[in-house]
């Protein structure tokens, strides 16, 4: 295997496997949105349903866009916005292992804003 493919490869798994797991909490949250329920966290003051709104776009559609890698590094921004939110003002005084899946996921989206899809992605073709 060349260095290329095994890259190519590695792109697309920090791309995927991580948004997958996003979705797992976006799409309660989508659920919940839909259902109209709008009873939700307003941890930086801006109201309830916009919380929810930018929650379902950061942890559902975002992901989406980013598995099949289509405008990735732009559709990167809101999740790891909204995972250092997470970390660093919902669980500010929380003990680090209750931060520490925010902050991996912080991480991984950074790098995906970084290195950008890989060539498996929508934005090669």
């Amino acid at each position: 295997m060349t260095s290329s493919f095994k890259n190519d490869i590695g792109l697309a798994l920090l791309r995927i496997a991580p948004s997958a797991f996003m979705l797992t909490h976006g799409f309660p949250k989508f659920q919940k949105m839909i259902a109209g329920n709008f009873e939700f966290g307003d941890p930086i003051g801006i109201g309830a349903a916009p919380t929810l709104f930018l929650a379902v776009l950061a942890e559902f559609i975002c992901p989406i866009l980013i598995i099949f890698g289509f405008k990735t590094r732009w559709a990167a921004i809101l999740p790891a916005l909204t995972m250092l939110v997470a970390a660093a003002v919902v669980h500010l005084s929380d003990p680090f292992g209750k931060k520490e899946k925010a902050l991996l996921f912080l991480v991984i989206f950074v790098a995906i804003i970084l290195l950008g899809p890989g060539k498996y992605s929508i934005d090669r073709k």
